[in-house]
């Protein structure tokens, strides 16, 4: 744990924001169902909540402009990141495991280890960081938005080449079918009929996004002033045009991670970020910024938290198969403003409950760095 450097406002808001959707997006208040754009799209399409996950790793793109910024030796810098992503991805492991046993014939058994999900949010995060940390330190900006554009063609070109009659099927994609051989059946997420949806081959395209976060915030590094978050605006536009006129040929899909959504989040997540620098940069924060602020500056703590506290609130039953959290939010918020609306507010307030562990360690002016 180390006290924080010097931070670019922006960044640490567009990071917050991110982490606060997904905290929302992840805990819906139970008892109804929750608004249409704090859910995945099913298939193809998009909605708010698809606008989440992506983000978050475009910030982790924009960390690396600055994380990167010394050149250790090409070991030490190896040893750092492969360190690095391992912990990341052990847990995200564990907190799928997590909390390790469950209720058999009024006693405890230990949740199986073949029974775990390997694959996940944050497994992923590790892999796409690992991915695109090489590719950063060894290429140019010209040659990683090269890499960038071949790797979103050649999964494409996969996908098309395993099944030309069906290639975007949910249970016949290539991806899916890596997944079952490598993986297997018992490891995957399920919750969508044997579909992982942070699949192995799935990781290729969604490491595109992490680039995307570095050459944009290495680009804000080395360009200051309003021209340049124009420029940075302009071509999240064009971006953001690429996606729709592709999505005929490669639908827009979160859950498939395709090219036109990798291309759609990049776009608006430069629009969002050059809008933020040009608002925020030089300025004094304000409450709002520092609200999201204390979300950005512990990330992965707060979303691991939040995971593992809602577990634990729900593994602790107040009436049978009733949990704690499941019981909140039917009998106080359900209770108080009954449809979407309490769904939604119960999911703010736990937000809010998580955000408390970042203010705690904000005051103490603590950063996890893993």
């Amino acid at each position: 744990m180390d006290k924080p450097a010097a931070r670019f406002l922006s960044l640490d808001v567009f990071r917050g924001l991110a982490v606060a959707l997904m905290i929302v997006v992840n805990t819906p208040g139970p008892g109804a169902h929750p608004f249409p754009w704090l859910v995945h799209a099913k298939w193809f399409g998009f909605t708010g909540a698809d606008w989440v996950f992506p983000s978050f790793l475009f910030a982790v793109g924009c960390s690396m402009a600055f994380a990167f910024a010394e050149r250790p030796t090409a070991g030490a810098f190896a040893l750092k990141v492969l360190r690095r992503a391992a912990l990341i991805f052990l847990l995200g492991f564990l907190m799928y495991w997590y909390p390790f046993i469950h209720r058999v014939d009024g006693g405890w058994a230990l949740n199986p280890f073949a029974d775990t999900r390997v694959m996940g949010v944050l497994q992923r995060i590790a892999l796409c960081y690992a991915l695109a940390a090489f590719a950063v330190r060894y290429l140019s900006p010209r040659w990683l938005a090269a890499l960038s554009a071949l790797i979103l063609l050649a999964y494409w070109s996969v996908l098309v080449a395993f099944d030309p009659a069906d290639p975007f099927s949910k249970l016949g994609n290539a991806g899916t079918r890596l997944d079952l051989l490598v993986l297997g059946p018992r490891h995957l997420y399920r919750r969508d009929g044997g579909f992982d949806p942070e699949g192995l081959l799935g990781t290729l395209p969604a490491s595109v996004n992490v680039i995307g976060g570095y050459l944009a915030a290495r680009y804000l590094r080395t360009s200051a002033g309003r021209p340049a978050l124009i420029r940075m605006a302009l071509v999240g536009v064009a971006l953001t045009v690429a996606a729709l006129a592709w999505s005929p040929f490669f639908p827009v899909a979160k859950k498939l991670w395709t090219g036109s959504f990798v291309l759609l989040t990049v776009g608006t997540d430069l629009v969002l970020l050059a809008g933020l620098a040009a608002v925020l940069e030089g300025r004094t924060p304000n409450p709002v910024t520092r609200f999201f602020q204390v979300f950005g500056l512990n990330p992965l703590v707060i979303y691991l938290f939040s995971e593992l506290f809602v577990t634990t609130l729900q593994t602790i039953e107040v009436a049978p198969d009733v949990g704690v959290y499941d019981w909140i939010g039917v009998n106080v918020f359900q209770a108080a403003v009954p449809g979407p609306v309490g769904a939604l507010l119960c999911a703010i307030a736990y937000t809010l409950a998580c955000w408390l562990l970042g203010l705690v360690l904000a005051w103490r002016r603590i950063v996890v760095r893993l």
